[in-house]
């Protein structure tokens, strides 16, 4: 049926591997903007999440009008990526594990705004000692773009069982799109969408959700039986 015995794992960057509120609380720092806390930016939808809440949308707004003003931030935005940018604890360990092991293949599908996003991540990778080129993929995607095709077509052309596939992000429609691909999903809520609107909103069960990075490795170790 499958002519591949291995597994697949997919890891989303922003919020699930890459710290990416970090990221955009440095830009917006460096701007002379404020983006508020975690609390609240994992409240926000969409591109709101780029202007701040009550408190720092009339500034934010203000210095992101004008075709300059926003190149100025996604040039800031993305030099912070390459050269501050950091994975979650834990991470950079688990992705040089899974590399490392006989039968696992590892691929990226991520969502991303900065300039040139693939160079940007292969850079933040090689500072934690990570060869980007080792993935079977390195895919970004943008903002408004559905997983679930890309997750269908990443595990078909290897020829790998669905059910030996698991996708990992931090966002219901990470999950939605697992599910629709017939995939194993791993979802965490330190990144973009918080443990409440997660559960409360989506009705994404508990047992799949992990609440920190440290729980998040460990659950992805202890599934594909590693040390």
């Amino acid at each position: 049926m499958y002519r591949c015995r291995d597994k697949l794992i997919i890891l989303d960057a922003d919020g699930t591997a890459v710290d990416a509120f970090d990221v955009i609380q440095r830009t917006f720092s460096a701007l002379g903007m404020e983006i508020g806390d975690l609390e609240r930016f994992q409240k926000r939808r969409r591109l709101m999440k780029y202007l701040g809440g009550l408190k720092e949308f009339p500034l934010n707004l203000k210095k992101q009008l004008g075709k300059q003003s926003r190149k100025q931030l996604m040039d800031t935005l993305t030099e912070v990526y390459r050269e501050q940018g950091r994975l979650f604890p834990g991470v950079a360990d688990l992705i040089k594990t899974l590399l490392a092991t006989p039968g696992m293949r590892v691929g990226i599908i991520t969502r991303n705004i900065t300039v040139d996003p693939e160079p940007t991540f292969r850079q933040l990778f090689l500072r934690h000692g990570i060869d980007s080129h080792e993935f079977q993929f390195l895919t970004c995607i943008p903002l408004r773009d559905e997983k679930t095709h890309h997750f269908t077509a990443a595990r078909e052309r290897l020829d790998i069982n669905p059910a030996r596939t698991y996708a990992c992000g931090d966002e219901y429609k990470d999950y939605a799109a697992a599910i629709a691909s017939g995939i194993q999903p791993f979802v965490v809520s330190y990144g973009f969408e918080d443990h409440q609107r997660l559960t409360k909103k989506f009705a994404v069960p508990e047992a799949v959700i992990s609440r920190s990075p440290e729980e998040f490795c460990g659950r992805l170790r202890h599934a594909l039986d590693l040390a």
